[in-house]
């Protein structure tokens, strides 16, 4: 499907080495900020208080963060649990309180505002699940990156599987470097948007080097740098499109899903945009300086003599 047609070829590579220079400076600071300043972990990940409550009706979700901020919290989590009345509350470890504290603390300041609110059950997560969750999170992406390798290997020639990898593992972590920058909380929801973000990249770059393929067979005698300009060319309708409609709908989580979501959207809207510029520069480009060829994509044609010759043996 296109919504446009671009008459000629427009000349991606001519910039290629500029572009791939700022992404490089980009991911050495990526790693920099990640080794230097690590994350923000959340209370998934490091512990704390989990507390169930009820509400008779619908709960005011905004005044619980409310009260709760009212405390002296600043990393805490509120949402909806099970129905509109129920609601989830995580609190991070505070020094000197025990979680039985925290909760009666909680409960007075939601009393305040309801007397009617009825706590359901208050309990502690340690540090030693928050280990786990981080070790079990580090595996799921080491499997899907693992994943992701073979798969490109298979489908693709080994220039491109390498250009592939390259460019996925290049949105990963500079979404990684953008939390540990700024310093936003890290949670599963985050994982989880790194685990789609890598997906969705390696579907651009699929096309992307589909295209690439199916040019180098229909165009003879044409440079390489002509063949993958002419390929980009041909989906940036569709690129345009795709991720046109899912930044749409992320962007409308990224306003309107609240605290619950708003880290999770901000993942993928990086990773969306990222997405598109490694596909194009840098996975097109690495490919095209590990000197990808017309040949690499076209088994030989025998001549009738190594045809005799293959037959009798």
């Amino acid at each position: 499907m296109e919504l446009f047609r671009i008459k000629g070829t427009i000349p991606f590579m001519r910039h290629s080495l500029v572009l791939n220079i700022i992404s490089v400076l980009f991911f050495v600071a990526a790693v920099f900020f990640i080794v230097t300043r690590g994350f923000h972990l959340s209370i998934e990940f490091t512990g704390g208080t989990v507390m169930e409550v009820s509400y008779t009706q619908a709960a005011p979700l905004e005044q619980v963060r409310s009260s709760i901020s009212g405390l002296g919290y600043s990393d805490f989590q509120v949402q909806n649990f099970g129905t509109s009345r129920d609601v989830l509350i995580r609190l991070p470890l505070a020094a000197g309180q025990s979680s039985s504290i925290q909760s009666e603390a909680v409960m007075k300041a939601l009393k305040a505002t309801d007397p009617n609110v009825e706590l359901r059950r208050v309990e502690f997560v340690g540090p030693q699940i928050g280990r786990e969750l981080v070790e079990n999170g580090l595996l799921a992406l080491l499997f899907v990156v693992i994943g992701i390798v073979i798969y490109l290997a298979i489908r693709f020639e080994w220039k491109f599987a390498i250009a592939g990898v390259l460019a996925n593992l290049h949105d990963v972590v500079i979404i990684l470097g953008f939390f540990a920058f700024f310093g936003w909380e890290f949670s599963l929801a985050v994982l989880a948007g790194v685990l789609a973000v890598l997906g969705y990249s390696v579907n651009e770059s699929v096309v992307i080097m589909d295209r690439i393929r199916e040019n180098f067979r229909k165009e003879r005698d044409v440079p390489v740098v002509e063949v993958i300009d002419s390929a980009i060319t041909q989906t940036i309708s569709r690129t345009i499109i795709t991720h046109g409609s899912t930044q749409m709908m992320v962007l409308t989580m990224l306003i309107f899903g609240g605290p619950t979501l708003h880290y999770f959207a901000l993942a993928l809207t990086i990773g969306i945009w990222f997405g598109i510029y490694s596909s194009v520069f840098v996975g097109a480009s690495i490919a095209m300086w590990l000197g990808i060829k017309r040949e690499d994509m076209i088994k030989p044609i025998k001549k009738p003599d190594e045809l005799e010759e293959t037959y009798q043996e």
